[in-house]
C-alpha cells in the first residue's frame, strides 16, 4: 500500500473553545510538500495532529507508513548521550555484549537485523555535517543547531515513511542549513515541511497553502507559487474593480428609478386634485403605480444587494498584503559619518576584533558566522548590555538592539504603551498614528502584548524601536526572520527600506539579507571578527 497521510473532515479546537480547523479535508501523499500560511493560520498545530501529538475534536487522521517527526522547538536532555538521543543506544549496547562473547538470546533480540547501526549512525551524522560528534558525547557539549541535527539524524535513522519538519532551519547556521537541504532533496518518501526558510522551500515539489482553516495546492516549488499567486491576485483585483463598479451602477440605477417614480407619484396627485378624471380612476391608476413602483423598487433593490455580495466574494479572494509604510526622516545617518567604533576589542564569549573597525554613514552590515561563534555575545556587547574583557566599543549615535527574545516588550501593556515608554515626549494622537502604519489601527493598538502572535510581537517591538526618542540612527538586529511568516518577512523587509540610519545584522537567512541592500559582510570564524564577501558565504570553499 503506498505511503500517505490523509484527514478527513478534521476539526480541532483548543480547550477554551477557539477553533483551528472544522471539516478540513486534505491528503500527501509521496514527494516533498511545503506547508505554508500566515502565523497563527494553524501550521504548526496541523503537523501535531497528522504526527499523533495532537487528538482532533472531529474527524480522522488516517495514517500509511511509519512517521517521523521533527518539532520546531527542538530541547534534548543536555546530559542525554549522544547514541541515546539517536534511539541506538540498546542496540549498541547489545553488540558490545555479543562481541564479548556474550551470546545470550535478548541480545540477538535487541539487535534484529540492524548490525551495522553504529556505522549508519556514523554516515548519518557525517551527512549532516556532525561527523566530528562522537557516540558517546553528550548532548551538552553541542550547540543548538547541533542539537536540531541531531534530533534530524535519529529521525533518518529509524527510516520512517513520512517526516514532518516544523521549521528546521530555525537557528541552524549558513553551513548546517545546506546540510539540511541536502537531506531534504535525497528524501523519497512523503515529506511535510513547514518553513519561511525560501531556499527550502524552492527544493519541494508542491506547495499547501493554508488559510482560514483550507488548503490550496499549487504544483511546483516556492517560487511557481508566488508567480502563481501574483496570478491570482491581479484577477482578483480585477474582480474587485468590476464589481465596484457594478455597485455603483445599480446603486445609480436605484436611484434613478426612485427619482422616476416620485415624479409619477406627484403627476397623479396633481391628476386628482385637478379633478380631470374621476375618483375611481384616479383611485385604480395610483395603486397600480404603487404596485409598480414597490416591484421596480424591490427588484433594484435585490439587484443592488446581489451586487454587493459579488463585491464582498471579490474582496474576500484578494489577500490582505498590508505593509507597513512609514517615514523615519530623523534616522538618517549623513554618509561618512562616524557611526561605531570597534577597537581591539574582545567579548565575553572570546571573539575578538584586531585594530579599528569603524561603521560610517548609513552602512548595512551583516554579521554571520557557525551556531555559537559568538554573534549574539558580540551584539549585546555593542548594545552595551554585556562589558567587553578587554579592547573597546563606541556607540557615537543613538543605538537600540532588537534581541531574538523579543524581551523589550512588557507583556502586561498594550501596544500603545510600549511603544510610549520608548518616545515619552510624543502625544497620544502621535503615537497613533505612527503606529498605524506599523499596521496597528484603531482598537489593535489597544492590544495587550502578551497576546500578540509572533509576527505581531515582532513588529510591536520593531515599532517602539524604530518609533522611539531621540531617533535610532543605529538599530542592531539578532537573527530577525527567526519565526516569521513570509507576509511578516516582507514587512519587516518594507519597514527596512524605509530606516535611513545604519543596521547591524546577524542572520543565517542570506535572501532577507540580500534584499535589505547589505553593504559589508562580517564573519565571526576561529574566533576573529574579519570582513568577507557574499560570494565566500556562498561557496566557503
Amino acid at each position: 500500500m503506498s505511503t500517505s497521510l490523509t484527514c478527513t473532515s478534521l476539526s480541532f479546537a483548543w480547550p477554551d473553545g477557539t477553533p483551528v480547523f472544522d471539516g478540513l479535508d486534505i491528503a500527501f501523499g509521496p514527494g516533498r510538500t511545503g506547508l505554508v500560511g500566515v502565523n497563527g493560520s494553524g501550521k504548526s498545530t496541523l503537523l501535531k495532529l497528522l504526527a499523533g501529538e495532537l487528538t482532533p475534536t472531529g474527524g480522522t487522521v488516517k495514517v500509511t507508513g511509519e512517521v517521523g517527526y521533527l518539532p520546531q522547538n527542538v530541547t534534548l536532555d543536555t546530559s542525554l548521550r549522544v547514541d541515546r538521543a539517536l534511539g541506538i543506544a540498546e542496540r549498541r549496547a547489545a553488540l558490545r555484549a555479543i562481541e564479548a562473547g556474550d551470546v545470550s538470546e535478548e541480545h540477538f533480540e535487541t539487535v534484529g537485523d540492524d548490525w551495522d547501526v553504529e556505522d549508519r549512525a556514523l554516515v548519518t551524522l557525517g551527512e549532516l555535517g556532525l561527523g566530528h560528534v562522537g557516540l558517546d558525547r553528550t548532548v551538552g557539549e553541542l550547540s543548538g543547531g547541533e542539537s536540531v541535527l541531531l534530533r534530524l539524524a535519529a529521525l533518518l535513522l529509524r527510516r520512517p515513511d513520512i517526516l514532518l519538519l516544523d521549521e528546521p532551519t530555525n537557528n541552524l547556521d549558513l553551513y548546517a542549513r545546506r546540510r539540511l537541504y541536502t537531506a531534504v532533496t535525497s528524501w523519497s518518501g512523503v515529506l511535510v515541511v513547514v518553513s519561511h526558510d525560501r531556499e527550502l522551500l524552492d527544493l519541494v515539489d508542491q506547495i499547501a497553502d493554508l488559510r482560514s482553516g483550507e488548503v490550496t495546492r499549487y504544483g511546483g516549488n516556492f517560487s511557481a507559487y508566488e508567480e502563481a499567486l501574483a496570478v491570482e491576485q491581479e484577477a482578483a483585483e480585477r474582480m474587485v474593480r468590476v464589481a465596484e463598479a457594478d455597485v455603483r451602477r445599480q446603486k445609480r440605477e436605484l436611484t434613478d428609478a426612485q427619482v422616476k417614480l416620485a415624479r409619477r407619484k406627484r403627476y397623479g396627485e396633481k391628476l386628482g386634485e385637478s379633478g380631470s378624471l374621476p375618483r375611481i380612476l384616479v383611485g385604480g391608476r395610483k395603486r397600480a403605480a404603487q404596485e409598480s413602483a414597490g416591484k421596480h423598487r424591490v427588484m433594484h433593490e435585490e439587484r443592488l444587494a446581489e451586487a454587493r455580495e459579488r463585491l464582498d466574494e471579490a474582496v474576500e479572494a484578494v489577500r490582505d498584503d498590508d505593509e507597513i509604510r512609514v517615514e523615519l526622516p530623523y534616522t538618517a545617518v549623513p554618509p561618512g559619518r562616524q557611526v561605531l567604533t570597534l577597537e581591539n576589542l574582545e567579548t565575553a564569549h572570546g571573539v575578538r576584533v584586531e585594530g579599528i573597525l569603524d561603521l560610517r554613514g548609513p552602512e548595512r552590515i551583516a554579521l554571520v558566522g557557525r551556531n555559537g561563534a559568538g554573534k549574539t555575545t558580540l551584539l549585546r556587547t555593542i548594545a552595551g548590555e554585556l562589558a567587553p574583557v578587554a579592547g573597546e566599543v563606541q556607540a557615537h549615535v543613538p543605538l537600540r538592539f532588537l534581541p531574538q527574545r523579543l524581551d523589550v516588550l512588557d507583556d502586561e501593556a498594550t501596544v500603545a504603551q510600549n511603544v510610549a515608554r520608548f518616545a515619552p515626549g510624543a502625544t497620544n494622537n502621535r503615537l497613533r498614528a505612527r503606529l498605524a502604519r506599523f499596521l496597528f489601527r484603531g482598537a489593535r493598538a489597544d492590544q495587550q502584548a502578551g497576546t500578540l502572535s509572533g509576527g505581531e510581537r515582532f513588529r510591536a517591538a520593531l515599532a517602539a524601536l524604530m518609533l522611539a526618542e531621540p531617533p535610532t540612527q543605529l538599530l542592531l538586529l539578532d537573527e530577525p526572520t527567526n519565526n516569521l511568516d513570509m507576509a511578516s518577512v516582507r514587512q519587516l523587509t518594507s519597514a527596512l527600506e524605509a530606516y535611513q540610519g545604519a543596521l547591524f545584522v546577524a542572520g543565517h537567512d542570506l535572501p532577507f539579507l540580500e534584499s535589505i541592500g547589505i553593504t559589508r559582510w562580517l564573519l565571526i570564524e576561529d574566533g576573529k571578527l574579519r570582513e568577507t564577501t557574499l560570494e565566500e558565504i556562498e561557496d566557503p570553499a
